[in-house]
């Protein structure tokens, strides 16, 4: 995960995103569409075949007008208008096969990429989500993806029809009459020289315009959440978030009218040819006809084409490519997440690690989370199979860094960190995270029922053992007590619930886990003596025969500690009993003497 890149975390996701930048190509997208050939070469077989049926009303329109009304055959008109009609039907039936073949190309592309997206951002290091902001992870996830939907299934589907119809047109116009089909397509080039520099300049824009849509998401995210709106209320910070979106927003919306206005003039005189090219083939059809070199039916059927058939189609392609350089932008951001390195998984040699007993050991452990900022230094320590062991200290000194290495949420850049003398590194993650059970102070729930959210760990419990491990946790009661049981939806992160009781579903959870290494992360520091006194409990149960590394801020919690590690500045710098540390009277004494002495003594005085 940090090992062989283990100081680039550090530095690619500062400040606060990715900063891969790599064009996209013709290739990858491609790629995305290759489980679809079937598909889509029906696709593309309705989309010719309704092209050519679109040629029929223009040739019958000639022959109606050069032949059938001349020779005041009313039986011919007839036969002409019938199969006129007739082409249209069956190209409205085509129509609807390639929209239902088109849909379910389209959507199946955009479940591959979400699925490709999601999943390769749950594969991703710890590092990253803490250097990157969640609403711009939310937008990728869901507005880029759903932004390339109406390209995949609309846009894509539409250039290759008007393509295929300009094709077709300009073929049958060659060799029906090469000198209206030359006169024709004079104003071609001036409708799509102009489309590089204009296609270049939108791309920059919209690429601009995803990055501040990025800024407007994570200021939703964040104070939109539950955490975000009690902070702004506490604070009365309504105005000041108001005017801060109202900034941003500002910002997005110039974006978007600068690129409305991008080709404007580019398209204007694309309408501008539509009318023109008309004139140009009225022209010199006209002066062939009045030389008797040409039917009336014939220009008639060439303004039909050109109008509808070709200068229309090249028109819609020039519109098209807002959208074509949105999709452009949108996917490049993408594949930049894509694209990024994720959590180093398993070396190709590691292996299972099988049933384990539980021993945890550090040798001349380094870490830092970028090359400025070393958290550990040398830290060596040991711990047996069924011992409890705490870690005290200062904020910052690393004590939670210390408890994330074990389950390789990070990799040290110097040392080994040993879990019955396996190098964690060198055995697959799932076979190490398997074993090991992480209580933390801030507990997450999932919004979905508490039995859902126990079965979390262990998909395949039975009622019974859910049962149990909330029982074991101090939980069973109070869940039963509830109108709807183990069906009572939690809410969102569990907030329907207290600290303490979201808490003790978080014991639960574990316990019907079974690991065995338990890391308790503070597990009870933000809790009233009420919730603590039935946690401390529980912890009790859950830890008996399992080994424990607990991060300590009760006093309770060193008191049953088989030893304890005194961490400064990334150092052990003392490690014993409690009565032995006290006894030495260094670092650990000054530290019981200013955190806990006054707890202790509300403890004695509560004891009554």
């Amino acid at each position: 995960m940090m090992s062989g890149h283990g100081m680039m975390w550090g530095n690619m996701y500062s400040p606060d995103r990715p900063t891969v930048r790599r064009r996209i190509d013709w290739k990858r997208i491609g790629a995305l569409f290759t489980p679809y050939w079937r598909p889509q070469t029906l696709v593309l077989a309705c989309i010719v075949t309704a092209s050519l049926l679109g040629l029929v009303p223009g040739f019958l329109t000639a022959h109606i007008i050069d032949v059938a009304i001349p020779r005041r055959s009313f039986s011919m008109l007839l036969v002409d208008l019938a199969v006129i009609v007739a082409s249209a039907l069956v190209a409205a039936a085509i129509g609807v096969v390639q929209g239902y073949l088109n849909s379910v190309v389209g959507e199946g592309i955009m479940r591959d990429i979400r699925t490709s997206l999601v999943s390769h951002l749950h594969r991703m290091p710890i590092a990253f989500f803490t250097g990157t902001k969640t609403g711009e992870i939310m937008n990728r996830v869901s507005n880029d993806v759903d932004n390339i939907d109406n390209v995949v299934t609309g846009t894509l589907t539409s250039i290759a029809t008007n393509v295929v119809v300009i094709g077709t047109t300009l073929i049958a116009m060659f060799v029906w009459n090469w000198r209206l089909a030359l006169l024709s397509t004079v104003v071609v080039p001036l409708m799509i020289l102009p489309l590089g520099p204009v296609g270049r300049h939108m791309y920059q824009v919209r690429r601009r315009t995803r990055e501040q849509r990025d800024e407007i998401e994570s200021i939703t995210q964040e104070t939109l959440s539950i955490s975000g709106i009690t902070l702004i209320k506490s604070f009365a910070r309504e105005e000041h978030e108001s005017k801060r979106f109202y900034g941003v927003g500002t910002k997005l919306m110039n974006l978007e009218v600068r690129l409305a206005m991008v080709g404007r003039w580019f398209l204007a005189s694309v309408t501008a040819m539509v009318i023109i090219g008309p004139v140009i083939v009225w022209l010199g059809g006209g002066w062939l006809a009045i030389q008797h070199t040409l039917q009336i039916g014939v220009i008639v059927a060439f303004v039909s084409f050109i109008q509808t058939r070709l200068y229309g189609p090249a028109a819609a392609l020039a519109g098209i490519q807002v959208q074509i350089v949105s999709a452009f932008a949108v996917f490049e951001r993408i594949f930049e997440y894509l694209d990024m390195p994720t959590e180093a998984y398993d070396a190709p040699s590691a292996v299972t690690l099988p049933e384990i007993r539980g021993d945890v050991a550090f040798e001349d452990v380094g870490f830092g989370y970028t090359q400025e900022r070393r958290i550990l230094d040398r830290v060596s320590f040991a711990v047996r199979s069924g011992q409890v062991a705490a870690f005290v200290g200062p904020t910052g000194a690393g004590k939670t860094t210390i408890t994330q290495l074990v389950p390789r949420f990070y990799d040290p850049q110097e040392g080994r960190v040993l879990v019955d003398g396996h190098d964690v590194r060198t055995v697959t993650l799932d076979s190490l995270r398997r074993h090991i059970g992480i209580v933390t102070q801030e507990t997450y729930l999932f919004h979905d029922t508490i039995e859902s959210n126990l079965r979390y760990g262990k998909p395949d419990a039975t009622a019974d053992e859910i049962a149990a491990a909330a029982t074991a946790a101090n939980i069973h009661d109070f869940i039963v007590s509830l109108p709807d049981g183990y069906h009572t939806v939690v809410g969102e992160r569990g907030h329907k619930l207290s600290g303490g009781e979201r808490q003790r579903l978080a014991i639960a959870r574990v316990l019907l886990n079974d690991p065995r290494i338990l890391i308790l992360d503070e597990a009870t520091s933000a809790l009233d003596s009420h919730s603590e006194a039935a946690i401390q409990t529980a912890l009790e149960r859950v830890m008996r025969g399992r080994t424990t590394l607990a991060i300590a801020h009760r006093l309770s919690t060193i008191l049953s500690a088989d030893v304890i590690f005194v961490i400064e500045r990334g150092r052990i710098v003392e490690q014993g009993t409690h009565a032995a540390l006290l006894a030495r009277d260094g670092s650990y004494a000054r530290l019981y003497r200013k955190q806990f002495r006054e707890e202790r003594a509300s403890e004695t005085m509560a004891a009554p």
